[in-house]
C-alpha cells in the first residue's frame, strides 16, 4: 500500500445485498498499482446502523431489505414465518417482490428487528405502523462514516 494520502468519498455500499446504502466520508487509498482500495473497519457495527436505517425508514420494507434484516436476526425463512404467522413460501414470495409484505407483519418484523438486533428505542407501535406504507421507489439509507465514534446514520 502507498503512503498516498487518502480521501474522503461517498461509496454505494452494495456488498451488504441492498442498492440504495451509501456510506459518506468513508477513506480511499490508492495502492501501489494505482487502483483505489476502500477500507470499511466495524461491518458488524456497519450492519447494525443498516438494520436501523431499514427499521426507521418512512417506507414500507421491500424485498431485499427484508432478506438483509432476516439474515441480520439470524433468521430462516421458516422461523421469521413462525413469528408473522405465515408460511416460509410467504416470506421467500416477500423476499423476492413476488407479493407486498402484510403491514401487520412489517409491523412485527420491525419490533424483532429493534429487539433483537438491539437498535434502541422502536417508537409507539403507532409510529411505527405509521412507516409500513408501500413506496414505488426505496429511499436511500445514507451513513456517516466519516469517523469516530463509529457509523451513525446520516441526517
Amino acid at each position: 500500500m502507498s503512503d498516498t494520502p487518502g480521501r474522503r468519498t461517498r461509496y454505494r455500499y452494495t456488498e451488504c445485498g441492498l442498492d440504495n446504502v451509501f456510506i459518506e466520508g468513508i477513506d480511499v487509498s490508492v495502492d501501489d498499482d494505482g487502483d483505489e482500495v476502500l477500507y470499511i473497519p466495524a461491518v458488524n457495527e456497519l450492519h447494525r446502523t443498516i438494520a436501523r436505517g431499514i427499521v426507521e425508514s418512512d417506507t414500507g420494507i421491500g424485498g431485499q431489505e427484508l432478506r438483509f434484516l432476516r439474515t441480520m436476526m439470524g433468521f430462516t425463512q421458516a422461523e421469521l414465518a413462525k413469528h408473522v404467522h405465515h408460511d416460509a413460501q410467504s416470506i421467500a414470495r416477500w423476499e423476492k417482490n413476488r407479493t407486498p409484505i402484510q403491514p401487520v407483519s412489517e409491523i412485527v418484523i420491525r419490533l424483532l428487528a429493534v429487539e433483537k438486533l438491539n437498535l434502541g428505542e422502536r417508537g409507539s407501535v403507532e409510529q411505527i405502523a405509521a412507516k409500513c406504507v408501500r413506496a414505488e421507489t426505496r429511499a436511500d439509507i445514507v451513513i456517516d462514516g466519516s469517523g469516530p465514534p463509529g457509523y451513525r446514520l446520516a441526517a
